[in-house]
């Protein structure tokens, strides 16, 4: 165990604790929109990289650099894809977002704003979102639980199950406690963490490089396609498909609805988009001069661990333990979204219409999300500590998947098709959601990731019912042309 390293873990795991605190604290007349949205008063920076850093988990640490490190620069499109995804949600997605969540009753979750964006007095959409939500995130924050137990066992030397439940500890307590604005301020601290451990460990380590023509070959001896780009169209395609996930990803386009006004948006955009394509860049980087800086070894692929590997290597102790704290804010920044995005939608979705017929007080309201915060976690952990249950990569890829397929094309269609319709976003979401698992369970072996014949068929379903179903009310549409021409 390396004591400077522990040390410096737990002033970290200290100090996000403290934010949570300070906010819980700060929130004497806490309601359900600021607990679960911050009140829609996020700044520009803090909104960017609350999305950036509640979306790059630390599979981008560990997950992407360690597949472009064992299978070479063809892993490098799910870095394409995301960019490109990324920045066509700030730039289309997000002003329409927010204003469309404002004038369809002030929408606080994404369930909540398909229900009201359509005037729907039913509940079956917002049941099978929350339905989804919670499957799907319980699985997400399992991977980010998972990569802190590897952290700790491979830095520190404690046991990853205990470790786990550290982590799963702090997570909860920050996010049970202080709600979104806890959850944005620790990811903006987070997030110019990830960024700065990821610009400087392969640039330190290119400068170690030796002869590098040499080098080279030995990697192409081992892989004669290493730094072949295009290897395939499968590879293509997925990579791309990635991409697709950000335009129904809620813990990440809930951000768009929290920025203070639709002037930020723009500031925000360009924040975001700029340190996200960076962060991409230099994890592809990492994987890159890590196969050459290191060589190949089995185990480092196995666990995840080029980045821990680099570090540990280039750094003394104290900066190390900085570095490799930012696996941690990866890990945490995306969990606490998570968990926060899973319980607003049982909570505001589930529990306050159906379960209380909307006789909830503030203070209910606030403590059955904190529960759900809660019990979720503690399920991810049983999941991330079962050694069945995947690789962290592919755990996000799960969820990831399912998300993209099942809410993206009923939220995009919603702020740009005025004749989309309520059972249009139902059949969307449910036959983009199957697709998605069917194909992943029967089908996976064509090398085509899930989401993207999920998004397809998701959003042709949506059309079609749309279609068939025939306009929707005249309210509808003017509901739909006021959010359209919303000015602050």
């Amino acid at each position: 165990m390396n004591v400077t390293e522990t040390v410096i873990f737990v002033f970290y795991l200290a100090f996000m604790l403290g934010i949570g605190i300070y906010f819980f604290l700060q929130s004497k007349n806490a309601n359900e929109k600021t607990f679960f949205l911050g009140g829609r008063q996020m700044g520009p920076w803090v909104s960017a990289l609350s999305a950036g850093a509640s979306d790059m988990s630390a599979w981008v640490l560990m997950g992407l650099p360690a597949s472009v490190y064992a299978l070479g620069l063809g892993q490098t499109w799910i870095g394409i894809g995301l960019a490109i995804g990324y920045a066509l949600s700030w730039i289309f997605e997000a002003p329409r977002l927010r204003r469309f969540s404002i004038v369809a009753d002030d929408s606080i979750t994404i369930p909540q704003y398909l229900t009201n964006r359509f005037l729907s007095k039913s509940y079956v959409l917002q049941v099978a979102c929350a339905v989804i939500f919670l499957i799907a995130y319980t699985i997400y924050s399992a991977s980010s639980i998972k990569a802190c137990g590897t952290l700790f066992n491979t830095v520190i030397g404690m046991d990853a199950n205990h470790a786990m439940y550290l982590a799963a500890i702090i997570i909860i307590g920050y996010t049970f406690l202080g709600g979104f604005s806890a959850v944005c301020w620790t990811d903006f601290f987070q997030g110019l963490m990830m960024l700065a451990a990821l610009f400087f460990v392969p640039i330190m380590a290119a400068t170690k490089l030796g002869d590098l023509s040499a080098l080279n070959a030995q990697v192409v001896g081992e892989n004669p396609g290493y730094f072949n780009l295009f290897t395939s169209w499968q590879d293509i395609i997925s990579g791309l498909g990635w991409g697709l996930g950000y335009f129904g990803m809620p813990h990440i386009i809930i951000r768009f609805m929290s920025v203070e006004s639709q002037k930020s948006i723009k500031k925000s955009a360009a924040i975001g988009i700029t340190w996200t394509t960076l962060i991409l860049v230099f994890s592809v980087f990492v994987g890159v001069i890590g196969r050459v800086y290191l060589g190949y070894d089995a185990a480092i692929e196995s666990n995840s661990l080029v980045f821990i590997t680099m570090v540990r290597k280039l750094f003394p102790s104290i900066i190390s333990g900085l570095l490799l704290s930012a696996i941690l804010a990866a890990a945490m920044s995306t969990a606490d979204s998570q968990l926060l995005a899973a319980a607003s939608a049982f909570a505001s979705d589930v529990y306050k219409p159906i379960i209380r017929k909307n006789k909830t007080t503030d203070k209910e309201m606030l403590w059955s999300g904190r529960i759900v915060v809660a019990v979720i976690a503690i399920v991810a952990l049983f999941i991330a500590s079962n050694p069945n249950a995947g690789s962290i990569m592919s755990l996000v890829s799960n969820a990831w998947g399912v998300f993209g397929a099942a809410f993206g094309p009923a939220i995009m269609l919603s702020l740009f098709f005025k004749d989309f319709s309520y059972k249009g976003a139902v059949a969307g979401i449910i036959v983009g959601a199957l697709t998605d698992i069917l194909w992943l369970t029967y089908l996976s072996s064509t090398g085509v990731y899930e989401i993207v014949p999920g998004f397809i068929l998701g959003g042709l379903a949506a059309i079609i019912v749309s279609a068939v179903a025939g306009k929707p009310d005249k309210a509808v549409g003017e509901l739909f042309d006021r959010a359209v021409a919303y000015d602050e």
